[in-house]
């Protein structure tokens, strides 16, 4: 959406070279239009949360207000708005469904991707098997199709997951509607890479493996049991291994030896020393039944998003980009599993997974830095810590809109984006430089920044950090101001430790303003904020300061305003300033 945004950097047309809006210019809708034409995917627009801004945000920052359709104005409480606009809905959307009686809304599972538009295949990190039916097997956790139009622009691209059928190639033309690939959405599969024999390992039945009927269909299937329940099982490693025609373990195209684990729930497609085919399904797991997601079962997942809460059982992150290892032996009943980086000289990363839980990686795979290695939700802190700020941003927009989507609910990007700018407000000090600042230590970011831009003057170390997440409910009672804090959460524990440290309040938000009964610093508050640290000057050349302020702000009204007041009397006189007033 970069609707009421503005432009980051200048922008021109593709084909033709025509600039077609500059940097620093709002992005209305006749801007979004000569976006369409010359057939731009993406525009690089200023963001709240990359504002570096001492105090709030700036106006460009922000773009558009909602409420007028044109730049927002200076002193407007856009944090207020954000809040609201995000819990308003909630409580709304609540009600309505507790009134039509519990309705929920059921997800599709999208089982298949299809071409929107005619254009021309280019597939990425497509390592692909051919099975016995002629079949294309995507084998690449990371496939991403990527559709490009008549001019070699990229218009789409989309993700293919593991064990896709591939039905376009590299190079191939699409038609509007065509199937490109095709997928089952309620188990995972496990795949082989070659032809050969299976054999059985540590997968016995009564204590690994049992044979479950399933009551809907009549059939009978071989499904993995938690072997730990069993005495006999406490060191087992069930796992399925291809041999070759000599009976050797066959080695996969990454040196590796094709041996696949298989995780609890996991259900059987082959048996002890049958032949199969490259491609073939050995093994599937169930996916968790679709969850019925409607508003109420939202607000849970928007309040963790928001607390930065870890999931109950979040899935691991890849910290770097590298080879899947699967460790020979347990630590505390739990796998280790090892990612070998590319670049040889870091060191090889371990990760710990409990015992019987599903890793969406095989021994062997290439995984991304960022790429999830089991299922779940992946932590909001370890996506920052890997991947940075903007791909926190994209997550976190993307899972809390989804909530409010379901229920046809709209809410800009750019609230979400306030509020999370508010959440990462502090940083934690990995170097201290030549400041008394200890390594961990949280500080707010900008008391940071200013620190570094005069250690630079001086010539001095700078102070090197990395940026943390906090809740909402945190980073409010982490702020600059001991008032709001203390008028928020435990009023008790915050004036001790304010009083303790003897800290000054700057009285720069709302609350604290409102509490000690002082002209808030938003809406026209904020004018006579701006103008009274000029209050201790002489008279004459605070009233010029004044008025050449309201002339800024207010334009054309501010001049009316002062002409108004500047009118001489009947005696010839003049009432000097606005001031007066």
């Amino acid at each position: 959406m970069v609707l009421g945004r503005v432009a980051a950097v200048d922008t021109y047309n593709p084909v033709t070279g025509e600039k077609l809006f500059t940097s620093g210019e709002l992005i209305d809708e006749s801007k979004l239009d000569k976006i369409r034409v010359a057939g731009l995917d993406a525009v690089k627009v200023r963001s709240p949360l990359t504002c570096e801004s001492k105090q709030g945000i700036c106006a460009l920052c922000y773009g558009r207000d909602l409420a007028i359709g044109d730049l927002v104005s200076i002193g407007e409480a856009v944090g207020v708005i954000a809040a609201q606009s995000v819990g308003e809905p909630g409580t709304q959307l609540t009600m309505r469904t507790f009134h039509v009686g519990g309705t929920a809304m059921r997800g599709v599972e999208v089982s298949n991707l299809i071409a929107l538009m005619d254009a021309t295949v280019k597939l990425v990190n497509s390592n692909v098997v051919t099975d016995k039916y002629g079949n294309q097997i995507v084998m690449s956790r990371s496939c991403e199709v990527v559709l490009l139009d008549a001019a070699g622009n990229e218009k789409m691209r989309h993700s293919v997951p593991y064990g896709a059928k591939l039905y376009a190639t590299e190079g191939q033309s699409v038609s509007m509607m065509e199937k490109i690939a095709e997928w089952d959405p309620y188990t995972i599969p496990i795949i082989t890479e070659k032809t050969g024999t299976i054999k059985y390992v540590d997968l016995i039945y009564g204590v690994s493996i049992n044979e479950v009927l399933d009551e809907s269909t009549g059939i009978s299937n071989r499904v993995v049991v938690d072997w730990k329940m069993h005495l006999q099982g406490a060191n087992l490693r069930p796992r399925l291994v291809l041999l070759d025609d000599n009976g050797a373990v066959v080695t996969l195209s990454s040196d590796l030896e094709a041996s696949y684990f298989v995780p609890i729930g996991a259900v059987l497609n082959v048996q002890d020393g049958q032949r199969v085919h490259a491609g073939d399904v050995i093994t599937r797991i169930p996916r968790g039944s679709i969850k019925t997601r409607d508003i109420t079962g939202g607000l849970p997942r928007v309040i963790e998003l928001f607390e930065a809460r870890k999931p109950k059982e979040h899935a691991i992150v890849s910290d770097v980009d590298g080879y899947v290892e699967f460790g020979k032996d347990y630590y505390r009943s739990k796998r280790r599993i090892f990612i070998r980086p590319v670049d040889k000289s870091l060191p090889v990363v371990e990760y710990l997974v409990p015992k019987g839980k599903h890793t969406i990686v095989n021994e062997g795979d290439f995984v991304h830095k960022g790429d999830l290695l089991m299922d779940g939700d992946p932590d909001q802190h370890d996506i920052l810590r890997v991947l940075g700020t903007e791909a926190l941003a994209n997550y976190m927009i993307s899972e809390i809109q989804q909530v409010y989507r379901l229920q046809g609910v709209k809410i800009d990007n750019k609230h979400i984006e306030v509020i999370l700018r508010q959440m990462l407000q502090k940083v934690e000090i990995t170097e201290p430089g030549d400041t008394m600042y200890l390594i961990g230590e949280h500080v707010s970011r900008e008391e940071v920044m200013k620190l570094n831009r005069k250690l630079a003057e001086a010539g001095k170390k700078e102070v090197s950090y990395v940026p943390i997440l906090q809740g909402i409910t945190k980073a409010s009672l982490d702020t600059n101001s001991f008032i709001s804090a203390a008028s928020f959460q435990e009023t008790t524990k915050v004036l001790t430790e304010a009083a303790f440290a003897g800290k000054e309040d700057p009285l720069y938000g709302l609350k604290e303003n409102v509490i000690v009964g002082r002209l808030i610093p938003a809406g026209t508050g904020f004018i006579m904020n701006k103008i009274k640290k000029l209050a201790m000057l002489d008279q004459s050349d605070y009233a010029t300061y004044y008025n050449s302020e309201l002339r800024g702000i207010m334009g054309d009204l501010g001049s009316s305003i002062i002409e108004e007041f500047q009118t001489p009397a009947p005696d010839g006189s003049i009432s000097g300033s606005v001031v007066d007033y």
